[in-house]
């Protein structure tokens, strides 16, 4: 059987087919572009943060001969960040229990390879961020896709046990949730973690509940956020540096076992490996060497709540449906026609960038990244208005 042919490869390109299906977009070909509001994706507008470059450059004079050698789990990274997890949850993580990775892409491959064997299925959220289904797949799990109701996208733990089957043996939550920006509370997540508890009894074995936080510190009102791990033994925690920091190339993220997990022996030998096996999905050199002082720096949250409230209140008062995300850079708004690839194509020949709903399995609406600057939301206002009095 030649490569092409592979069952293996049509299947992950099954999972790619909505982000192929972007690429290859008119839409996705005018990023860049001169005069253009680039509102599609979580990439920056504006020049990066001072803070993130003062600490690259402080740390990229190399103070001894192994400065850029190969790098593992190094200390001088895993510390700073168990410190940071006992601050956000009040248990004592141990650095040992933290593995430093390529993003929280790497993050999530390595997780989801070292807890799954061929054929375990793993369950995600929907709308998703849209690489959940290629990396589960590429672990050679199955994915399972729970739909979440708009407009509220609340977290449905009834549909959740639903899903469960025997071969359950994970469960994906995204919170503050990539695209519709709920933050999950306390009370929802105690309620799935009493669930998980039960399956796994049932299963016998752990049914690991995943939380992807690369968001988490992104939010808006005064809202706190809680992690999952604070009432979850069966937690593994991903994150990404790269939304708060709004640098997605620079590639730095970890994996957080909880001192509360009854496998940590297993997890840590198991997450190793496979940050081995997947292509060495260890955090470089630069990156370790800096975690602790970029532990401290973030992108000016307030200004992009200031973003949100300019955009959702004006989009509300055309007659527009949106979401008014608690977390994360996205707005998700409803489209006045049902076709979201026309509607996106539209706004894009006007100079306003959205990504289609359709691309992350939400058909019918649009969403907008509040990473654009405050002149691109600006320009883009009076073209959603066009937009929708040509619909009507």
């Amino acid at each position: 059987m030649s490569i092409a042919s592979s069952t293996r490869v049509e299947r992950l390109a099954a999972a790619m087919a909505h982000v192929q299906q972007l690429v290859d977009s008119p839409i996705f070909g005018r990023r860049g572009t001169p005069g253009v509001a680039d509102c599609m994706v979580g990439n920056p507008q504006e020049m990066p943060l001072p803070e993130l470059v003062d600490v690259l450059q402080r740390n990229l004079r190399p103070k001894d001969k192994t400065w850029f050698a190969y790098k593992l789990n190094e200390p001088e990274a895993t510390i700073p960040v168990a410190r940071s997890l006992t601050r956000l949850t009040g248990l004592e993580w141990d650095p040992q229990d933290v593995f430093m990775t390529n993003a929280g892409f790497g993050a999530l491959a390595v997780t989801l390879r070292a807890i799954t064997e061929p054929g375990d299925e793993v369950i995600y959220l929907s709308p998703p961020w849209f690489f959940y289904e290629l990396l589960i797949v590429a672990a050679d799990a199955v994915p399972v896709r729970l739909n979440l109701a708009p407009p509220e996208f609340d977290l449905d733990v009834e549909a959740i046990a639903a899903a469960i089957t025997p071969r359950t043996r994970a469960v994906i939550v995204n919170s503050p949730h990539n695209p519709t920006g709920r933050v999950y509370p306390l009370e929802d997540l105690s309620r799935l973690a009493t669930l998980l508890d039960d399956a796994s009894r049932h299963n016998g074995r752990t049914v690991h509940l995943i939380a992807d936080e690369p968001y988490r510190r992104i939010l808006f009102d005064g809202i706190r956020y809680h992690s999952a791990a604070e009432v979850y033994p069966g937690t593994i925690v991903t994150y990404s540096y790269g939304k708060v920091l709004l640098s997605p190339g620079q590639r730095l993220g970890y994996i957080a076992v909880p001192p509360t997990s009854p496998e940590r022996e297993a997890l840590r030998r198991a997450i190793e490996l496979f940050q081995w096996a997947t292509g060495y999905a260890f955090a470089d050199a630069l990156m370790q060497h800096s975690t602790a002082d970029l532990e401290n720096v973030s992108i000016d949250i307030p200004r992009m709540q200031a973003r949100r409230d300019r955009l959702v209140g004006a989009l509300r008062a055309m007659g527009y449906q949106t979401t008014n995300p608690e977390g994360t850079f996205y707005i998700l708004v409803r489209c006045p026609t049902d076709d979201d690839q026309a509607f996106a194509e539209e706004l894009a020949a006007n100079d306003v960038l959205v990504l289609p709903g359709t691309i992350v399995e939400l058909p019918g609406w649009i969403r907008v990244s509040l990473t654009a600057s405050d002149e691109m939301v600006e320009q883009a206002i009076p073209v959603f208005e066009r937009a929708l009095a040509v619909s009507r």
